[in-house]
């Protein structure tokens, strides 16, 4: 199999006869390098006949125009999420820091009920539906409009959180932890958001092993998608997630973040949910979790620069701010002025 890695250039210092990468307006194709399994990388320059897919643009997503990366703003509800555990388990705070998330700029909010950091443990069903149904219902009623996207790998919870409001699916599982998730989903008529992960929450940084890691995720991604599509679920209503730091060492982590792009010809948008993760730690030297704005802001905008649809990030307000002045570096004049 022939792997087609775009090579992206800002539109900025893009020639006319760059296309858009998927659509999107401050990114362009300048070439496309071929990748094999045998180590071969050969760079040729962007053929229509064959690389159609990965200039086409992507339909909207919850009435949201993938032209742009959008912001999905992270909410957990849980004691234990390695960045903010317990902050908004109260019903009143995650209320109050929802509407704030949205205040800031994000475009979707992402709720938690279980974390799955490493050595994470498993929350029962119920739990997890009376922290993120509740909360959904009564931000709907409330006025929020959003897309609210619940974060979780069972069926019963989701339908519990689409019950009550929810727009999106997030499965960090990719559909392998609860058989019954896809028909959920299916049935909806939901966007579904597939993550890689290599193990449980339990063993996933237990040496981490991959023969390529760039084409082992795109490929198990690949095999996601067509389980969702088994199950009913177009591919068009499909988002793919690397899974940065979900059973990846720092190496890993590193070489999906410079191949990016190369899960744009699955047809899928891509989001990318780096916030605040160790390897931001472990590359700037900063231990504590919540004070790697900076380095999560970076690594974002490194995401929009490959083409990433989606940010996954718990500093909303920051990263709206540099993705707006990214936006502008990037895209034409004539969109500036506009």
């Amino acid at each position: 199999m022939i792997y087609r890695l775009p090579i992206v250039r800002p539109t900025a210092f893009a020639s006319p006869d760059m296309p858009d990468l998927r659509g999107q307006q401050a990114v362009r194709i300048a070439a496309i390098c071929e990748i094999t399994r045998d180590g071969r990388r050969v760079e040729r320059a962007y053929d229509a006949s064959c690389d159609a897919n990965l200039s086409t643009r992507l339909p909207a997503l919850c009435g949201l125009s993938l032209e742009r990366p959008k912001i999905m703003g992270i909410l957990n509800v849980t004691p234990d999420s390695f960045s903010d555990g317990g902050r908004f388990q109260d019903f009143n705070s995650a209320c109050a820091q929802a509407r704030q998330i949205v205040d800031d700029g994000a475009d979707i909010l992402d709720i938690g009920g279980e974390s799955t950091r490493p050595g994470a443990q498993e929350v029962p069903i119920d739990d997890e539906i009376a922290r993120t149904a509740p909360l959904i219902r009564a931000l709907r009623a409330d006025g929020l409009r959003v897309p609210i996207s619940i974060d979780t790998r069972k069926s019963r919870v989701a339908v519990a959180a689409l019950e009550a409001g929810a727009d999106l699916v997030n499965d960090v599982s990719a559909l392998t932890w609860d058989r019954d998730m896809g028909r959920v989903v299916a049935e909806a008529g939901v966007p579904l958001c597939l993550m890689h992960a290599q193990g449980t929450p339990q063993t996933m940084q237990k040496d981490p092993q991959y023969n390529d890691v760039a084409l082992d995720v795109h490929d198990w991604l690949e095999q996601s998608i067509a389980r969702a599509e088994a199950a009913g679920i177009a591919r068009s209503k499909l988002i793919v997630d690397p899974g940065i730091g979900f059973g990846k060492t720092l190496e890993h982590n590193l070489a999906l973040l410079q191949s990016l792009a190369l899960l744009h010809q699955t047809g899928c948008a891509i989001l990318l949910g780096a916030s605040r993760k160790r390897l931001i730690g472990t590359l700037s030297g900063v231990e504590q979790a919540s004070e790697r704005t900076a380095g999560s802001v970076a690594v974002a905008l490194f995401g929009a620069g490959q083409g990433a649809q989606i940010l996954r990030v718990h500093d909303v307000a920051q990263t709206r701010q540099a993705l707006a002045v990214w936006q502008a570096l990037h895209g034409s004049l004539i969109e500036v002025q506009a």
